[in-house]
């Protein structure tokens, strides 16, 4: 007799408590796989494809497009067994349908509890679970199936767009996208809603009958990715007592370096690469800027690798992307790993772990058309560089006035990990390579 087998929704990294289903990968009767992907969802961070530990045929769906769950509610239910496949199914499938691959284990990469406490909530399954008596071929869904959609995944990014087109009935699937890479924007599900001679949904404002003056206008929930951002911003600010130091530099030097380094081979090396690999070899000279205040052991912990996180504005919203073991890596490997990590950004493919483990972040909101700022350390890290834009101005060099490429450094720190002195020492090195390049070489 087969053995039905209920899959919940794992704990998809840190800090994430819920999902939302994105696209159901396996629909009921189909045989799945050890590990293969059931269902697509969005978390607050990233895009994920969901694998199922189980190998059998699908008898149940929980939750429909749409619908968020919280993590540990049932996705699905697998009926394991050689019993509950098709005379037809691959061997391969059977065996592993049948060995003690079958046994419940840990998702790689999701940890191994997946029954932490979330939100309650009622969820409907999509279909009946079916009874599990052994039967030769799939079992038949309980409910009629509308027409395949296309397949392959729905190029939408931004969770409101696809809110926008679900309350107003518009099949995401059937829409050319207008943005880069056939990415579906907000513009193009309006304009399919317009096609359809269907009214573009009124945003949520308050539902009283009487609105007082202080409920009126638009109310936009605080959760998702930007719930996420204001929970950390606002655990920054209550944990740590940060302060900003900055100084303006000459960056004229240091442009011309990257021009005739570029000019070599052909492979373009970013700013930010270069200035990341200054950030590199500044920590290894103040290592009290690359740690974290464990507050329970009353500790600070100095961290042995860099784990370099960069802001990067995409259309779900501020994300940050982190490059593991930094202090490693050439310029030409962090502009490479920089342009890969932001193309999985703005095509919102990056993983939960893709965004999680930095330990110092550089901030450049040059990229806005501004010269300072003084961020939010990105808790729980200790430290943030941020890098202006880098514009002509008049500057003296060398006793002469003269026109140079001038851009602000600015340093948030958390003053608990050191004092002014060290973060100035800190920032004073990044601002030296920066007007001279030699001095990181001296450095190596």
């Amino acid at each position: 007799m087969p053995q039905v087998m209920e899959f919940k929704l794992p704990d998809l990294g840190e800090g994430l408590t819920e999902a939302e289903i994105v696209r159901w990968l396996v629909a009921v009767g189909d045989v799945v796989a050890i590990d293969q992907p059931v269902v697509e969802v969005e978390t607050a961070k990233a895009m994920v494809e969901v694998p199922c530990p189980y190998g059998g045929v699908v008898t149940a769906r929980f939750g429909e497009e749409g619908t968020e769950l919280p993590v540990g509610a049932p996705l699905i239910t697998v009926a394991v067994g050689a019993s509950s496949l098709p005379a037809e199914a691959p061997a391969a499938q059977a065996a592993e349908a049948e060995g003690a691959g079958n046994v419940p284990r840990p998702l790689i990469g999701y940890g191994e509890d997946h029954s932490r406490p979330a939100r309650r909530r009622r969820v409907r399954p999509v279909t009946a679970a079916v009874s599990a008596p052994a039967v030769t071929a799939p079992v038949a869904p309980a409910v009629p199936v509308a027409a395949p959609a296309p397949s392959g995944p729905v190029p939408v990014i931004s969770p409101l767009v696809r809110k926008l087109a679900k309350d107003g009935g518009v099949d995401l699937r059937a829409l050319t996208g207008s943005g880069p890479d056939g990415l579906i924007l907000r513009a193009d599900v309006e304009a399919a809603l317009a096609a359809l001679g269907a009214p573009e949904p009124a945003p949520a404002v308050a539902a009283a009958a009487a609105p007082t003056a202080a409920a009126q206008g638009e109310r936009i929930p605080l959760k998702g990715l930007r719930g996420l951002v204001a929970d950390k911003l606002s655990r920054s600010r209550r944990e740590i007592p940060d302060a900003t130091c900055w100084v303006d530099a000459d960056a004229t030097e240091l442009m011309a370096a990257r021009a005739a380094m570029n000019a070599v081979d052909g492979r373009k090396i970013s700013v930010l690469a270069l200035l990341a690999r200054i950030c590199t070899a500044a920590l290894a000279r103040y290592p009290e800027l690359n740690s974290t205040v464990d507050l329970e052991a009353n500790e600070i912990v100095r961290l042995p690798a860099v784990h370099l996180g960069f802001a990067a504005q995409t259309e779900r919203g501020l994300m940050v992307p982190v490059v593991r073991d930094a202090q490693h890596r050439s310029p030409e490997s962090l502009s490479a790993e920089f342009a890969r990590l932001t193309e999985l950004a703005r095509t919102g493919k990056l993983t939960p772990a893709d965004l999680t483990g930095g330990t110092f972040t550089l901030n450049n909101y040059g990229v806005f058309g501004v010269d300072g700022s003084t961020p939010i350390i990105n808790h729980p890290e200790a430290a943030m560089l941020g890098v202006g834009r880098i514009v002509p101005k008049p500057w003296v060099h060398e006793g002469e006035l003269a026109v140079r490429k001038v851009v602000q450094l600015s340093l948030t720190f958390d003053h608990r990990v050191c004092d002014g002195g060290t973060a100035g020492g800190f920032l004073r090195y990044v601002a030296d390579c920066v007007e001279s390049p030699a001095v990181l070489l001296r450095s190596l």
